[in-house]
């Protein structure tokens, strides 16, 4: 792709963002300017750290191009709207420490004898034991540099004798596996369950471990998850795009006969279109048409991904053949 070509499409994009942003309510609906802004910035997220900062550059160069004023500085304003120069290896630790933040206080005071519907069989205790030897796990592979599989029972856990004191061990655990991967280039080769073979796969996938079993232990205390509307987003992401390492999966799906499911995203715009069956297993982040389409909240069709939701629940939207909704969940959700 050309230099001419790429500087066109940085400021393409900026004055396009610039007008949605600075359009009079009487013009453009407040919410659909939301929407379209809270995509676009749902796609920036998933470019990689260099390509983000090269993007900032471009449109900072692209706005030097005109003359001053309030159009030059309100495209100047849009790498930090994006946080196109963020540290998203950073970023992703940030929200990590704050859902499990979440995470520990939620449980901290509850009894954990009590039962959590979403993990059929454990408990409270069962389930901060889970999170916090995860996080421990996660700390000893990165510190290693794993070049293969680490089982989790190779890990000391030093779990506590009284599991009143799991919750604050959970959080000390996280507060472990944090200093660790903030001291490593995310960047760097390594092993990983997942289709990152890079350090870098691991807080991502720390922070959606953490999101669900935060909400795993809201549900299970009658308290209603919250997810916010990027991070999750980024969690369907995640999950559709490490779904072909889970071979588990991978294999209840092969039988199925052909089908697609389309999630659409009712309050920011985004969408996802899978398909799955003999023919193997593939997604787009695109709202093409499919079998079967969900639209709720973000947050909600990440639940839903993850089984914490049901498609019957009020909160969504099914159209099409529920058999091919069924059998999608029925087979991946975890």
């Amino acid at each position: 792709m050309s230099e001419a070509l790429l500087n066109a499409l940085a400021e393409s994009l900026a004055e396009v963002v610039t007008l949605i942003d600075t359009c009079d309510d009487d013009v453009l609906d407040p919410d659909t300017a939301v929407k379209w802004l809270e995509s676009t910035a749902f796609l920036l997220d998933r470019l990689p750290p260099a390509d983000r900062r090269e993007l900032a550059e471009r449109v900072r160069a692209a706005a030097g191009r005109h003359p001053e004023g309030g159009w030059r500085d309100s495209l100047l304003r849009v790498p930090d709207s994006f946080g196109l120069d963020d540290d998203q290896h950073e970023r992703y630790c940030e929200s990590i420490a704050h859902v499990v933040a979440e995470f520990t206080a939620a449980v901290r005071d509850a009894d954990p004898a009590t039962p959590v519907p979403t993990c059929p069989g454990w408990t409270l205790a069962d389930l901060v034991t889970h999170h916090g030897a995860t996080h421990r796990w996660a700390e000893h592979v990165v510190r290693t540099r794993a070049t293969e599989r680490v089982q989790a029972r190779e890990v000391p856990l030093d779990l506590p004798d009284e599991p009143s004191a799991y919750p604050q061990w959970m959080a000390r655990g996280a507060e472990i596996s944090l200093r660790t991967l903030r001291t490593v280039d995310p960047d760097l080769p390594m092993w990983s369950y997942g289709a990152d073979q890079r350090v870098a796969f691991y807080p991502r996938r720390l922070l959606f471990e953490a999101v669900i079993h935060c909400a795993d232990a809201q549900l299970a205390l009658g308290q209603e998850p919250r997810v916010e509307p990027g991070t999750a987003a980024d969690g369907i992401a995640e999950f559709l795009e490490n779904l072909p390492c889970r071979t588990w999966i991978t294999e209840r799906l092969s039988p199925l006969p052909g089908g697609s499911v389309r999630l659409i995203a009712r309050d920011t715009g985004a969408a996802w279109r899978i398909r799955f069956g003999a023919a193997g297993f593939s997604w787009t982040a695109t709202s093409e048409a499919a079998d079967v389409t969900v639209t709720a909240d973000v947050g909600d069709l990440l639940l839903l991904v993850y089984g914490r939701r049901r498609p019957d629940e009020d909160r969504f939207t099914v159209r099409g053949g529920g058999a091919v909704l069924d059998a999608w969940l029925g087979s991946t959700s975890m």
